[in-house]
């Protein structure tokens, strides 16, 4: 997967993935394909329990599957080891329902905390104060968490999310500790930046309104796919 403008593409193809044994054992994504366009941007919605967080977390290699192929941008996921894992990992954009944000840390450093170990081709801290800008956080850039909504701790999170110039962003669930208004409008707020920087977003969400703001909705049952369809609010 390389980095850059126009996002990636992604192409699921058998996936399965299992948690457990014997009599407790459940199949979590059951035979899932799915394939998604460069730039596009999709929500994978369905009841806790449906495989829509598995599946998101296998196509960012933080879990790893039991069957199946997993494609990113042309580079094979799921045959990936522990180190090349990891290196993919810091090319993926990952929001999650929790900030985790670093309470003793200004909002700027918390964005420039997943590249400050590694060697980037920009000025991190000017893209980190541009990324806060972007997010509606100018004047900000010094705020601890503790000084921040959560709507606002949300954005900062985005931010950091794009520090490393993903190709590809995974959001799990990243409305589900903001009220209903602010949740929309931090989904609007990621699809105006995927539009401005360039980048495929995939949202796992149970929430309708949430899912309307995507371009297809992928709905998952039982670990596997029975919709997908063009959203209507697309």
């Amino acid at each position: 997967m390389t980095e850059g403008q126009g996002g990636t593409a992604v192409e699921v193809k058998g996936l399965v993935k299992r948690f457990g044994r014997g009599e407790s054992l459940i199949t979590a994504v059951d035979g899932v394909d799915l394939d998604l366009a460069a730039g596009s941007r999709t929500a994978l919605v369905g009841a806790s329990g449906s495989g829509k967080s598995t599946l998101l977390h296998l196509i960012g290699a933080i879990e790893k599957a039991d069957e199946g192929v997993i494609t990113v941008g042309g580079e094979e996921v799921t045959a990936l080891g522990r180190g090349p894992a990891a290196r993919y990992r810091q090319r993926v954009g990952f929001v999650f329902q929790r900030f985790h944000l670093l309470a003793a840390l200004s909002a700027l450093d918390n964005v420039l905390a997943p590249v400050l170990p590694r060697k980037v081709d920009f000025d991190r801290a000017a893209r980190a104060g541009e990324l806060l800008d972007a997010v509606g956080l100018a004047g900000r850039h010094q705020a601890l968490p503790s000084q921040l909504s959560g709507g606002q701790q949300q954005r900062v999170a985005i931010a950091r999310a794009l520090i490393g110039r993903p190709a590809l962003l995974l959001a799990d669930e990243p409305t589900g500790a903001l009220d209903s208004a602010t949740g929309e409008g931090v989904m609007d707020l990621i699809h105006e930046l995927a539009e401005q920087y360039g980048f495929t977003v995939v949202t796992a969400t149970h929430e309708h309104a949430v899912a309307e703001r995507a371009e297809r909705i992928v709905t998952l049952r039982d670990g596997k796919i029975v919709s997908d369809v063009a959203s209507e609010g697309s």
